[in-house]
């Protein structure tokens, strides 16, 4: 891939951009096979065949740092300096991002919005979060210190609408603090729409302003795929899908003659999730609850925790629970393989790495665990 950011040193977000994409491959599949060495039955782990990303154009969503002035911001990133990095033309993004930004830079500029400044801590408008959906339809998020620009982005959003059909979602979001937190708990839909359809595989998913949702909208739909061809293979009947989210797994893995529950902490993905179950007519129920605290009743256990694992808790009661295997999506190899210490129980059968972050350090990576 080809940056002019990167090579202007401008941006060095992309740190592996110099290396062959090949050779980064190879060395993230290096790297987990080490992180998972020390375990007593990783010589007998199958590896799949790395799944690759698209070498470019690839990411579903844009964390632009809005910086700049009122009549000339800028979106993308600080330097070290605090000073704007316009990244609107970032390779990352496909070239409908590319001009949707354009235009959102110039909604800014209409609206009389004022960048957030980091040093002086004054301004209004902190971040745009853009998600794009693979039909081409956009979710556009303000996120602000205060409520003060909501009037004047309520005022010009009809002819922003009217002249870009493909912004279907938007929204205000509320971060009062000055922290390094790219989004607050006060969320306000300005649309009639509250949710973008996600196409992944054959299944429409719902995502609301603050779901989460894989960043590469392609290599998450071979994670599902890849979920589901175990569940199959072993014949799961009961499945229970921890760190459910928008119900990605938990929706590939519904199945005749096969139940299937979620759990998540937000109701905003929960929400998402039955209403793709109900859309879709497939048996799947979804609760709102804390993953470390639920009881561990399925044949078949999905876990798709945060960078920190899974923890000591939830490993005990993995181990005490009636479970004869578990699917681990991780996006962090040594917390994955600190929990599979954890885990005296379970053998980690399978694994495949996800190249769901090309260009960077970091990988997803996928393992079947069978109890032994």
């Amino acid at each position: 891939m080809d940056c002019a950011y990167f090579a202007a040193g401008r941006c060095g977000s992309c740190s592996e951009l110099p290396t062959p994409y090949d050779v980064q491959l190879d060395a993230k599949e290096r790297r987990c096979r080490e992180a998972l060495a020390d375990h007593p039955d990783s010589s007998g782990i199958s590896w799949l065949p790395t799944a690759r990303s698209a070498p470019q154009g690839f990411r579903n969503k844009a964390k632009m740092v809005v910086a700049g002035t009122p009549e000339a911001p800028t979106l993308g990133i600080l330097d070290p300096l605090g000073a704007g990095v316009d990244l609107r033309t970032c390779p990352l993004y496909s070239p409908a991002m590319h001009g949707l930004l354009e235009v959102l830079s110039d909604f800014v500029v209409r609206a009389r919005l004022t960048p957030y400044d980091v040093s002086l801590r004054r301004g209004e408008l902190k971040h745009l979060i853009v998600t794009e959906s693979p039909g081409g339809e956009f979710l556009v998020r303000f996120v602000l210190r205060s409520t003060e620009g909501v009037p004047r982005i309520r005022k010009h959003l009809p002819g922003l609408l009217a002249e870009h059909p493909s912004i279907a979602v938007v929204s205000v979001n509320r971060q009062p603090e000055h922290k390094a937190i790219l989004e607050g708990p006060e969320e306000e839909v300005l649309t009639e729409r509250v949710t973008l359809p996600m196409q992944v595989n054959d299944l429409v998913l719902h995502l609301r302003p603050r779901s989460f949702f894989q960043t590469n909208t392609d290599l998450a739909a071979a994670l599902y795929r890849q979920a589901s061809s175990w569940a199959d293979e072993i014949g799961a009947s009961a499945v229970l899908d921890l760190y459910c989210g928008v119900g990605g797994f938990a929706l590939h893995l519904a199945a005749p003659g096969r139940r299937v529950r979620g759990v998540e902490l937000s109701q905003e993905a929960v929400a998402s999730a039955v209403a793709t179950a109900t859309e879709s007519d497939l048996a799947a129920e979804f609760a709102c609850g804390d993953a470390t605290a639920v009881e561990v009743e399925a044949e078949l256990v999905v876990v798709n925790p945060p960078r920190r694992g899974l923890g000591p808790d939830l490993c005990a009661r993995l181990e005490s629970s009636s479970a004869r295997w578990v699917v681990y999506s991780s996006c962090n190899a040594a917390s994955l393989a600190r929990d599979l210490g954890r885990l005296p129980s379970w053998v980690p059968r399978r694994a495949r790495v996800v190249d769901m972050f090309a260009h960077t350090s970091h990988f997803e990576v996928i393992t079947l665990l069978e109890r032994r």
